[in-house]
């Protein structure tokens, strides 16, 4: 399976927080910005007060599933930045959830296809 292209350093982030469109899911916030490649580039910010380690790297783990389900058929060419809701409580993750807020994104803001 092909790797996923990330964002790492902070003023990607910054950049996309910055400038980009956001739109809020039931569980997730969802920031878009294009960008000057050929492909897109996701990152997922996660505060350390929001739980422990194990919660956040299964949170990112759901996430980034989620993500590569709707992948597909994506126009390509921008930077996405997930964060999660602070307004949702972490005990009712649910992939199903993420996965819709996802995909309804993708479909509101053009991304999808």
């Amino acid at each position: 399976m092909k790797r996923l292209n990330t964002l790492k350093l902070n003023y990607e982030f910054k950049n996309v927080f910055n400038k980009g469109k956001y739109y809020i899911g039931n569980q997730v916030i969802i920031y878009i910005l294009k960008n000057k490649y050929q492909d897109n580039r996701l990152g997922i910010a996660l505060s350390s007060k929001l739980c422990n380690a194990v919660k956040r790297n299964r949170i990112k783990r759901v996430i980034r599933a989620a993500y590569k389900k709707n992948i597909n058929n994506c126009i390509k060419g921008y930077d996405i930045v997930i964060i999660w809701n602070k307004k949702a409580d972490i005990e009712d993750l649910s992939y199903s959830i993420i996965l819709e807020d996802i995909k309804r994104i993708f479909l509101n803001s053009g991304l999808k296809k």
